[in-house]
C-alpha cells in the first residue's frame, strides 16, 4: 500500500516542482518515518511550493512562518489572553499548531525560539503556562536555512540539529527543467493556485495504516551490525572532533525500514542504508577546525567510511 501511495505523491509533486525528485524521495522517506527535515538550499528553489503541495495531497494542516531576528517563542507556540466576557484566561494557538510545519529560514531566528521548536519537534507536545498540548498526528516539520549570507544568522547547533532526521541539500533544478518552468509560467503558471488544486489521495488513517507497514518491515542482523559499524565508525575517523550519536543510528534503521516499504519491500537491504547514511550523518558529525580549514566535508567523510565499512551481502 505504501509504495502505491508514494509513487502518487512523488508523480504529483515532481510534475510541478521540477527535477527535485531527491528532495521529495528522502522527504517523504523521512515523513513516514516519523522524522523532521531540514533543507540547505538557496532561495527560489520551491520549498513553499513543495510543502503545500504535500499537505494538500496528504489532506492535513500546513502553516508556513518566516524566521525573523525578532521572532519569539510565544509567535509561534501562542499564548494564553484573558477574556473579560468569561474572566477566564485561553489559549491563542500559535501557527505551530498544524500538521505541517514549514520553517522559513531558522538560521535567521535567535537561539531562544529555535529552541523553542525544537522541543515539540522532540516532544510531540506544546506547553504553555504549565498545561501541556499535544500536536496532531501526524506532525512533519521542514525547516529551510539559507548557506549564504550568515551575517546576521544564528546557526543551529550540532546538538539541535541532531533533532533533525535528515539535512538535505537542494540544489538548481538544471537548464532544461528551468526552461521547462519558464513555460509553465508564461501559460499562467499559480503556484499558491497549483497546490491548493491538488486533490487529496490519502488522509491521515491511511498515513497511520502506512506507518504500520513500516513497523513490520523485518531487519536482519547483519544490517543492524552494518548500521552500528557506519555510525561507529563516525567516532574513530581522525579527521572528525565528535561522530554521531545513537540517535543517528536510530534514524537511520527507522529511515530504512520507511525507505523499504516505500520501494515495495518488507525487508532492509544494505543499499538502503547506504543511500540513507549522506542525509542522516552529515549534521551529525562535527570536523576538527583542521580538517576545515584543508577543505574536508562531512560528506566526504561519510562516503569514505561507506567505503570503508564493508556492506553485508
Amino acid at each position: 500500500m505504501l509504495k502505491n501511495l508514494a509513487d502518487s505523491i512523488k508523480e504529483r509533486i515532481n510534475s510541478r516542482v521540477l527535477n527535485q525528485e531527491n528532495l521529495t524521495e528522502l522527504a517523504i522517506t523521512a515523513m513516514f518515518a516519523g522524522g523532521h527535515v531540514l533543507i540547505e538550499g538557496v532561495p527560489g528553489l520551491a520549498k513553499t511550493l513543495w510543502a503545500r503541495s504535500l499537505a494538500q495531497l496528504l489532506s492535513v494542516g500546513c502553516k508556513r512562518v518566516q524566521f525573523t531576528s525578532d521572532l519569539m517563542p510565544s509567535d509561534i507556540l501562542g499564548t494564553k489572553v484573558f477574556n473579560q466576557q468569561t474572566g477566564q484566561f485561553e489559549l491563542r494557538k500559535g501557527p505551530l499548531f498544524t500538521q505541517l510545519f514549514l520553517a522559513d529560514e531558522i538560521n535567521r531566528t535567535p537561539p531562544k525560539t529555535q529552541s523553542a521548536l525544537l522541543e515539540v519537534m522532540e516532544e510531540r507536545a506544546i506547553t504553555i503556562d504549565g498545561e501541556r498540548y499535544a500536536m496532531e498526528d501526524p506532525f512533519f516539520v521542514m525547516a529551510t536555512q539559507n548557506p549564504i549570507e550568515y551575517e546576521g544568522t544564528y546557526p543551529l547547533p550540532e546538538a539541535l540539529t541532531d533533532r533533525f532526521m535528515m539535512k538535505i541539500l537542494v540544489t538548481y533544478p538544471g537548464v532544461a527543467a528551468e526552461k521547462q518552468m519558464l513555460q509553465m509560467y508564461h501559460e499562467g503558471f499559480n503556484p499558491a493556485k497549483q497546490a491548493q488544486d491538488l486533490q487529496p489521495i490519502c488522509d491521515v488513517s491511511q498515513i497511520a495504516e502506512a506507518r504500520q507497514e513500516i513497523q513490520a518491515v523485518t531487519v536482519d542482523e547483519a544490517v543492524f551490525n552494518y548500521i552500528v559499524s557506519v555510525v561507529e565508525t563516525t567516532r574513530r575517523v581522525g579527521a572528525v572532533q565528535f561522530g554521531a550519536s545513537p540517535r543517528g543510528s536510530v534514524a537511520l534503521l527507522l529511515a530504512s525500514k520507511a525507505y523499504a516499504a516505500i520501494c515495495g519491500r518488507d525487508f532492509v537491504i544494505p543499499d538502503d542504508v547506504h543511500m540513507l547514511s549522506l542525509p542522516i550523518l552529515r549534521h551529525r558529525i562535527l570536523l576538527k577546525p583542521e580538517a576545515e580549514i584543508e577543505g574536508i566535508t562531512t560528506d566526504q567523510v561519510i562516503e569514505s567510511i561507506l567505503s570503508q565499512v564493508k556492506a553485508p551481502r
